[in-house]
């Protein structure tokens, strides 16, 4: 169940918003915006910035479908439907991300502002948009934006600064609670792998520590293992390791990845794989293509609604074997 945040409150965001003073400036990977009057049509691009205004309660006029964990093919997360319920708003356009940014659709919603902090937008595609209305990208590289950073940048956008560091205050608030009730998990390390795939098994992919997957481990209390931390370019968010060198992950004790557990098997019959202590003793944590599997890779309205089973998987999968 989603509950209800105070920082989720139209009233709260539209008057302490009106505070703010424009134009207001945010810097980020391509240089700055400046936003010089309050965005009253906003739009979004990338994986769930538009949860930051609607949290914030704006309806933006335009934001991508979501293309995993949307389990009924609507385009809509089950907490996006919730906070547009709770707005008494329409359904926005839903801009169709599956072979890149669709322009013609952003541009027809007429934006005055177009969020991209938590993105992967590449220098043309960002001078494309800034033609259709000012751009907020993220604040340093592709995909490695926390969801810290994703609330602060956004909200900056908006030119609501102060509810964006208010969100993040009561978000961490929240995680610290969950935390309590998980002590085991303290000092865990947890392994984010990209896949597992029995067809190719020559290296191991891994989500790096500056992607946001790996840091909300941390956040809940986890560590990271000293081979992903030494595997991790700066800027990457992901790295891979040769299958052979497997060894390097004895330190795991947790691997969270997408799949099923048919594969699981398949791939713990595999001679490399089996000397992957965590994989072997079954410390897995599955997330399948559902709204609990975008789970680990956190959102603002997100967490609150996956948190404690997602917690709650790890633990399980942390005490296997104990």
């Amino acid at each position: 169940m989603l509950r209800t945040l105070s920082f989720i409150c139209l009233a709260f965001g539209a008057t302490a918003a009106s505070a703010q003073d424009f134009p207001v400036t945010v810097e980020h990977a391509f240089g700055e915006t400046i936003i010089e009057e309050r965005p009253e049509r906003v739009a979004s691009v990338g994986w769930a910035n538009h949860e930051v205004p609607l949290a914030l309660g704006i309806v933006p006029v335009g934001f991508a479908r979501a293309s995993w964990g949307d389990d009924d093919g609507d385009g809509l997360l089950p907490w996006v439907i919730e906070k547009l319920d709770e707005l008494d708003a329409e359904v926005p356009t839903l801009f169709d991300e599956g072979d890149g940014i669709d322009f013609e659709a952003v541009a027809s919603t007429q934006p005055d502002v177009i969020l991209a902090a938590y993105s992967g937008l590449s220098q043309s595609e960002y001078e494309t948009l800034s033609r259709i209305a000012p751009v907020i990208a993220y604040p340093e590289a592709a995909w490695t934006t926390t969801w810290r950073e994703m609330i602060r940048q956004n909200a900056a956008g908006l030119g609501m600064a102060e509810e964006g560091d208010a969100m993040v205050a009561e978000i961490e608030e929240r995680i610290a609670t969950a935390r309590e009730e998980y002590p085991e998990l303290a000092g865990k390390t947890g392994m984010f792998v990209t896949h597992l795939d029995p067809r190719d098994l020559s290296t191991i992919g891994f989500y790096a520590a500056a992607d946001q997957r790996v840091q909300f481990l941390t956040d809940i209390g986890m560590a990271t293992p000293q081979a992903v931390r030494e595997a991790s370019e700066a800027g990457k968010y992901s790295g891979r390791v040769s299958a052979e060198r497997i060894d390097l992950f004895e330190d795991v004790d947790v691997v969270v990845t997408y799949g099923d557990q048919a594969r699981l098997d398949e791939l713990a019959k595999n001679p490399l794989i089996a000397r992957f202590p965590a994989v072997a003793r079954g410390s897995v944590v599955l997330l399948a293509n559902d709204p609990m599997g975008t789970a680990a890779n956190p959102t603002p309205l997100s967490i609150d609604y996956v948190l404690d089973d997602y917690l709650a998987r790890l633990s399980a999968a942390a005490t296997r074997g104990e």
